[in-house]
């Protein structure tokens, strides 16, 4: 049990890192100074949002899990900062509609099936000027299928297994013995299928522009996780329609209302 408590906080800590480092200076390099107010859809356990925190950001998450908002409220108090956290449909709470300069929706898009209303109903929560914060893996890049959070070491560490034909990538989850619930997670992102194109037409139909996109070929995360250096992606093969999906481990986009 202590060992597992001790991953979770680890977790929480890489992503807690990765924001600080990363996305914040990312975020700051494109539109200026933070605004003092963050909400993250789909918080999780609040990693992301903790750095926010620590600069004196007013912090709401929201996410549908109760047990990661719990977990998340947790993690603040024992960093003795200030979050407020919602177990919720985020389009149920009309009260929070307008206030946000900056949503953050940090490895969420490429869960949800319908992103063209996903996107469009979160322009109501942003406040005049807002930005939204993207940022997913590319549904062909090696783990592009979130795979890695399978039990299973085997299925966990196998690239490019999650393009299988659907029966056939469902059948192998079952024989490794997975969880339904983490199987039905799989199978949700499978059909999704986020790719760089996709989420450059969503956001086109939906209203929005892109502020910036950077693609990386090593994401950040891998610097404490593995002890990877962050590699942007080359420019050229950033151009290449379909192929820098292969190639790009990270997509950060930076995207506001037309």
């Amino acid at each position: 049990m202590q060992e597992r408590h001790t991953n979770r906080e680890r977790y929480f800590e890489e992503q807690a890192h990765t924001t600080r480092n990363y996305y914040i200076p990312y975020i700051k390099k494109n539109i200026g100074n933070l605004p003092n107010k963050v909400l993250e859809v789909g918080c999780g356990e609040g990693g992301n949002l903790l750095p926010f925190a620590e600069l004196g950001c007013d912090t709401i998450g929201i996410d549908i899990a109760v047990s990661r908002i719990e977990q998340a409220k947790n993690f603040f108090i024992t960093k003795k900062q200030k979050g407020t956290f919602i177990a919720s449909d985020i389009f149920l709470l009309n009260d929070l509609q307008k206030h946000f300069p900056l949503i953050l929706i940090h490895d969420v898009i490429e869960h949800i099936d319908n992103k063209e209303l996903f996107l469009h109903s979160l322009k109501n929560y942003l406040s005049p000027n807002g930005v939204i914060f993207i940022a997913f893996p590319a549904w062909q890049m090696p783990f592009g299928g979130h795979q890695q959070i399978a039990r299973s070491k085997v299925i966990s560490h196998m690239p490019f297994i999650h393009l299988l034909p659907r029966i056939l990538y469902q059948g192998i989850l079952r024989i490794f013995s997975e969880q339904e619930s983490t199987i039905q997670e799989l199978l949700t992102i499978k059909q999704t299928r986020c790719t760089i194109e996709m989420l450059r037409k969503t956001v086109k139909q939906t209203g929005y522009q892109i502020v910036n996109e950077q693609l990386y070929f090593i994401n950040p995360h891998y610097k404490i996780k593995f002890g990877l250096a962050p590699r942007k992606l080359n420019r050229m093969i950033a151009h290449i329609p379909f192929i820098r999906n292969v190639f790009s481990t990270s997509c950060f986009y930076l995207i506001k209302p037309t």
